[in-house]
């Protein structure tokens, strides 16, 4: 599992953060667990595999959002108990 994390600038209000969002899920279509913060500039989301970072500022773009930066990096579920 990877957890990527997609930083945005333009977002304004709680509208923009779902307008991402939907778009996120619209274009990616393993992607999980997805949220947007306008206070953080941020979308983070989980999938399956890397995300092409070309692939996302597309997406972003498309929504009239400025695509910063990315990063994807491998995330390991822990249990109720995992350190």
């Amino acid at each position: 599992m990877y957890k990527t994390t997609v930083k945005i600038e333009g977002m304004a209000c709680g509208m923009c953060e779902a307008h991402v969002c939907e778009a996120i899920r619209q274009a990616i279509p393993g992607a999980k667990r997805i949220s947007a913060s306008h206070r953080k500039g941020e979308a983070v989301f989980f999938s399956e595999s890397g995300i092409n970072p070309e692939t996302l500022a597309d997406v972003i773009g498309k929504t009239g959002y400025k695509y910063v930066s990315s990063d994807s990096s491998i995330h390991e579920k822990k249990g109720i108990f995992g350190r």
